[in-house]
C-alpha cells in the first residue's frame, strides 16, 4: 500500500501542528498497546496513525483529550470553600446524630404495639376482673371530710 503523507490528513485537521501532535498521541497509544485499526503492513507506529486519520478509523476529539491530559503536569482541583468545608462537617454531624438517635428510638410499629386502646365493648368494667381488688384495706385517702352523713345537696 502506498505511504499516507501529511497532505492526506489535512482536510481532516487543517492545522498542520495539531496533526503532528495528534498523530504522535496515536502513535505513543499504539506503541503502549493500543488496538490498531488499519493493516500495518510493515509501517511503523507513526505511519499508521497518520493512516487511522486520514481514513477517518480514529476520533480525533478523544485523541485531542488525551494528548491534553498526557501534557498536563499539574491537574488543578477545586478546593472548597471555608464556608463549604464548615457546612460539610456539620452535616456529617448531623448525620451521625441522626444514627446515633435512630437505633435509640423505639418505631412506629413498637410504640402501637406497647399502647393500650380501649374501644367497643372493652370499655365496660366486669366484676370477674375485681376480685384480686382488697376492699378491706384501711388506707386513709384523705377523705375524712366527705361523710354519708353530710347530704346537703339535695
Amino acid at each position: 500500500m502506498a505511504r499516507v503523507t501529511v497532505e492526506d490528513c489535512i482536510d481532516k485537521i487543517p492545522n498542520r501542528y495539531d496533526l503532528v501532535l495528534i498523530a504522535a498521541q496515536r502513535a505513543k497509544d499504539i506503541e503502549s498497546g493500543s488496538r490498531i485499526l488499519v493493516d500495518r503492513d510493515n509501517d511503523k507506529n507513526s505511519v499508521v496513525a497518520l493512516r487511522e486519520i486520514s481514513e477517518n478509523k480514529v476520533s480525533i476529539e478523544d485523541l485531542q483529550k488525551s494528548l491534553v491530559m498526557g501534557l498536563q503536569k499539574y491537574v488543578e482541583v477545586e478546593e472548597p470553600e471555608d464556608e463549604e468545608v464548615e457546612i460539610l462537617s456539620a452535616e456529617k454531624e448531623l448525620s451521625d446524630l441522626d444514627e446515633t438517635f435512630s437505633s435509640d428510638m423505639l418505631s412506629d410499629e413498637d410504640i402501637s404495639n406497647s399502647m393500650q386502646i380501649h374501644g367497643g365493648d372493652d370499655d365496660n368494667f366486669d366484676l370477674e376482673d375485681a376480685s384480686d381488688i382488697d376492699f378491706d384495706d384501711d388506707t386513709d385517702f384523705g377523705d375524712d371530710d366527705f361523710s354519708d352523713e353530710s347530704d346537703d345537696f339535695e
